[in-house]
């Protein structure tokens, strides 16, 4: 097994298991062009047939490595989930598997360090952007029940329910066709709905989404930070290996030097 770990744990095999997922990532993106997959069809799904084989093997592989410590790594329990959807027949009611199979292009994130540092910073963030959205699903709350009764009679298809309200106000925070599509029709109606929908969108658009920004550029900091941490205590630990082998070393040269100076010259 020693040489099977040095093959899995080697540059040239994660670069190739990169560049698989890629070619998949092409391939799977050809299938839904119907010209590409009356020239070359069957090669198409030879080819992804063949790039699931690699990614089981290569499971298979750690597997045997690394046996029930396999599991204790999240990212390779996050390739085994993705690969394993691929392996579950498209039967009737499982076709929907079959379009699941662009999952295997997640697979990056695991390969390539800097992505798994981002994920592990959008991670970090969760606790914080939990409270975030507790305190915009409160905004929304209030701001759809006072939309509902103030504009639902004027305008039912926007602001007839709280349903449709959240979803009309949602429409104005991402600023898309806000201003014209809804908020200057309702205008015309009630003149001073502006004094509703301004405090709206700073409240939403301008403050709370950035600080969803905000705590995700922290977290993503912080992650940073505990690489650089980590990576200066391996080399300061590296150091002081060194340092400790040429203090070894100085011990046995100044031995043997005592051991040259008492012996007797002849």
């Amino acid at each position: 097994m020693p040489a099977l770990k040095t093959l899995i744990e080697s540059r040239r095999f994660e670069t190739l298991i990169t560049a698989l997922i890629i070619v998949n990532a092409v391939t799977l993106g050809l299938e839904t062009s119907e010209k590409a997959m009356a020239v070359a069809g069957p090669l198409l799904m030879a080819a992804d047939q063949a790039i699931l084989g690699v990614f089981v093997a290569e499971l298979m592989a750690r597997f045997l490595v690394y046996r029930t410590d396999f599991f204790r790594d999240p990212w390779r329990v996050f390739d085994l989930a993705v690969v394993g959807i691929a392996l579950v027949p498209a039967t009737a009611g499982l076709s929907v598997l079959r379009a699941l199979r662009i999952l295997r292009v997640l697979r990056l994130v695991s390969m390539v360090p800097s992505l798994r540092r981002v994920v592990g910073g959008l991670i970090a963030a969760l606790p914080g952007m939990g409270s975030i959205m507790l305190l915009l699903g409160l905004v929304y709350y209030v701001f759809s029940v006072m939309a509902t009764k103030l504009f639902g009679a004027s305008f039912p298809d926007w602001f007839g329910t709280i349903g449709l309200s959240a979803y009309s106000l949602f429409q104005i925070m991402t600023l898309e066709s806000w201003s014209m599509g809804i908020v200057r029709p309702v205008m015309e109606v009630h003149p001073w709905a502006w004094l509703f929908f301004i405090p709206f969108i700073v409240s939403t658009t301008f403050t709370v989404l950035n600080l969803f920004i905000g705590i995700i550029v922290s977290a993503m900091q912080a992650e940073h930070d505990a690489e650089a941490s980590a990576e200066r205590n391996a080399l300061q630990a590296e150091q002081e290996a060194i340092l400790s082998e040429i203090r070894a070393l100085r011990e046995d040269v100044r031995a043997l030097r005592t051991e040259a100076d008492r012996a007797p010259r002849g």
